[in-house]
């Protein structure tokens, strides 16, 4: 099948490789002459382990290209799926539609025969039929439909997510569209996929209710953690006793500085703006956006406690900055709170990330970033884990005690066991945990 992709960030370029890979023609459309020159020399934007071999692979093969021209691309596709961001709205963080609304009007001016159009954006319930009426208006003539199929894609394992779902959702009532769906996924039924079609806002819907539902299951946890910390108690072993059960279940309940990337900062509050113009407000994750706001903030005093109290004058080194691992999204990271706060206490801040180094610098002033972790703590008056890269997890501890002024070490993701660093003689902080 010909696939047109409008829009190559994050959603849009692994879900494009992925299609190709399946077999189809997928043309990847986007406005931004640098990312497509980028595309065509082999060059990836973004930081997603195997997407670069993926792309290559496809491209060699004829199956992917890349183009900024939108009428080539939609003029013969029988699928065109819309996957433009849909950031937080400043003023009342309602999800911003705009280019989603754009790129509407574009494809009805080109599109030619029967064609499905998908968001593939995370976007609000109600948006599909917006864009039904935008085509409409714009082509009175047209022959279309309109569907949703949210993404469901993990930053660090988005290609095996794309290839081997838990499931995929496809909201529309229309026969010729739940067809073409079917045979654009027919790769999967292999693997025994499970499909689900539904309505297009109960497809929308199921998009944000399932990441409101993962943030509030973070934040429990990180919540339980404080309690940990005052009462004696180990959130990671609360938290196994807790996720055997099978009702619950252990993933995401993992404490931590907070949650950050691309979709559950700007999802849950577009929820909760949704609900509450619906009048039906959403308690529950309203107070999930505000208490991991807080958290995030909060982690700069467990540092500076962890630093007797004091960090003016002292070099901090940061061990990951990117909002998890295995990405170099700084989108809502921790970091972004943390370390400004620590500066603001007088700290001088050098950090250490394996992929979000370029993006960091963008967002973050005044920080040294070098190459390696050993660098990261050299003569550093803490040691504070902010992301949980592999390359963190088995460090010469000896090595870094030696290292450094004084040996703190702040583990913001309790990746170390508190015995074997407090053996080597670290004074030692993590979350959650006595």
């Amino acid at each position: 099948m010909r696939v047109a992709m409008i829009g190559t960030g994050y959603v849009g370029l692994v879900s494009g490789a992925c299609f190709a890979d399946f077999g189809h023609e997928v043309i990847c459309v986007d406005k931004d002459a640098s990312k497509v020159e980028t595309l065509n020399e082999g060059g990836i934007p973004i930081y997603e382990p195997g997407l670069d071999m993926l792309v290559e692979r496809n491209v060699r093969e004829g199956r992917l290209t890349f183009t900024q021209d939108l009428a080539e691309a939609v003029r013969t596709a029988d699928a065109v799926f819309i996957a433009v961001g849909t950031p937080s709205r400043r003023g009342d963080g309602f999800a911003d539609l705009s280019y989603v609304y754009a790129a509407s009007r574009e494809i009805a001016e080109v599109m030619d025969g029967y064609t499905v159009v998908v968001t593939k954006s995370t976007v609000p319930v109600g948006t599909g039929d917006e864009v039904e009426r935008i085509i409409r208006e714009t082509r009175p003539d047209a022959d279309f439909s309109v569907v949703s199929n949210p993404e469901f894609l993990r930053e660090g394992a988005a290609i095996d997510d794309f290839k081997r779902p838990d499931r995929v959702v496809v909201g529309t009532d229309d026969d010729r569209a739940r067809h073409l769906m079917r045979e654009l996924y027919r790769p999967l039924f292999l693997n025994e996929t499970p499909m689900v079609f539904t309505s297009r806002r109960t497809s929308e819907l199921i998009k944000y209710a399932a990441n409101a539902f993962l943030a509030m299951k973070i934040t429990f946890i990180n919540e339980i953690a404080d309690l940990c910390e005052e009462v004696g108690a180990n959130v990671q072993e609360v938290a196994k006793g807790v996720g055997l059960d099978n009702r619950i279940g252990g993933k995401f309940l993992h404490a931590g500085p907070g949650y950050g990337g691309s979709c559950f900062p700007k999802d849950t509050l577009a929820l909760t703006r949704t609900a509450q113009d619906a009048g039906t407000p959403l308690r529950l994750i309203e107070t999930v956006v505000s208490v991991n706001d807080a958290r995030k903030k909060a982690m700069a005093s467990k540092i500076i406690e962890a630093c007797d109290g004091s960090v003016d004058g002292k070099t901090i080194a940061i061990l990951g900055v990117t909002f998890k691992p295995n990405t170099d999204d700084m989108r809502d990271a921790p970091s972004l709170d943390i370390i400004p706060a620590l500066q603001a206490a007088g700290a001088t801040i050098r950090a250490f990330d394996p992929a979000g180094t370029l993006e960091a610098q963008k967002l973050l002033d005044n920080v040294e970033f070098v190459s390696g972790p050993y660098f990261c703590t050299e003569n550093a008056d803490a040691a504070v884990i902010i992301t949980e890269w592999n390359e963190f997890r088995a460090l010469d501890l000896q090595r870094v005690k030696a290292s450094m002024r004084a040996p703190v070490m702040v583990d913001l993701r309790n990746i170390y066991n508190p015995d074997e660093v407090r053996n080597v003689g670290f004074a030692y902080t993590s979350v959650g945990r006595p």
